[in-house]
């Protein structure tokens, strides 16, 4: 099966009106939401209305720009913004000082997302992929036995070893604890359609989610394409409530 997330609904009034677009033209299948963003009530509203399915996308770095945001929860995610972006170790390691500022953001986040939605989140992800900070995966804040997006997938010799180690033995502990897809790629790296056609053509044996940014021009005008369109014909695309614990 393949889902097609799009990333980043609510951000601005731009971003979501391109996700409702796409998920209306069947470009893609599920979307990912932030909360606390200048659209963030308008577009649980009208995600509502298509029955689009909806995860959370945990926003731990990039600035709140509701108007219903406090002091006191602008303070927890600066701190954890300015630690996590210090570094490119700061998502690896595990900062004991800010373990109430997670709880804290984490928690406003969730809690944010059931008032706007009246349910709780489909799925989780993170933006900048933040929700597999260390921080968040040692102190499992995220719900038990509930749909995570993994890490992106990458074959020995595409990157260092190291790195890819570690992604190995994350994607296991997600598959441990959550419910995952078995590979997950970006758009942006997949938009030649015979390399976009493998990875669909995989999806007819293994569970695959596609990420897809449509705020960014290039990738909302490919996902419009005839032949994006085509090729999701070759397969099954369904979301996250569709997959079940093997």
């Amino acid at each position: 099966m393949l889902i097609i997330t799009a990333d980043d609904l609510g951000l601005d009034k731009q971003v979501t009106d391109r996700i409702l677009s796409s998920f209306s033209m069947q470009r893609i299948s599920s979307a990912s939401a932030m909360v606390f963003m200048k659209d963030t009530m308008r577009a649980a509203e009208s995600a509502a209305e298509l029955n689009l399915e909806v995860g959370l996308h945990l926003n731990f770095t990039l600035p709140f720009s509701a108007s219903n945001v406090s002091s006191k929860l602008k303070a927890h995610q600066n701190a954890i913004s300015s630690y996590l972006l210090s570094s490119k170790f700061g998502q690896l390691i595990y900062n004991p000082f800010l373990r109430d500022s997670f709880y804290f953001v984490f928690r406003a986040q969730q809690e944010e997302f059931y008032r706007l939605y009246g349910k709780n989140p489909n799925f989780y992800n993170g933006h900048h992929h933040m929700h597999l900070c260390s921080n968040i995966i040692l102190s499992n804040l995220l719900p038990r036995q509930v749909p995570v997006r993994r890490t992106f997938t990458f074959n020995w010799g595409e990157k260092d070893p190291l790195d890819i180690l570690y992604r190995r033995i994350l994607d296991h502990f997600i598959n441990y604890r959550y419910i995952s897809t078995d590979y997950f790629y970006s758009l942006s790296a997949l938009m030649e359609l015979e390399t976009l056609q493998k990875f669909i053509t995989l999806s007819r044996i293994k569970n695959v989610e596609i990420m897809v940014h449509p705020n960014r021009d290039r990738e909302f005008i490919y996902i419009q394409s005839n032949e994006y369109f085509k090729l999701l014909n070759l397969t099954k695309v369904g979301n996250f409530k569709e997959i079940t614990r093997t």
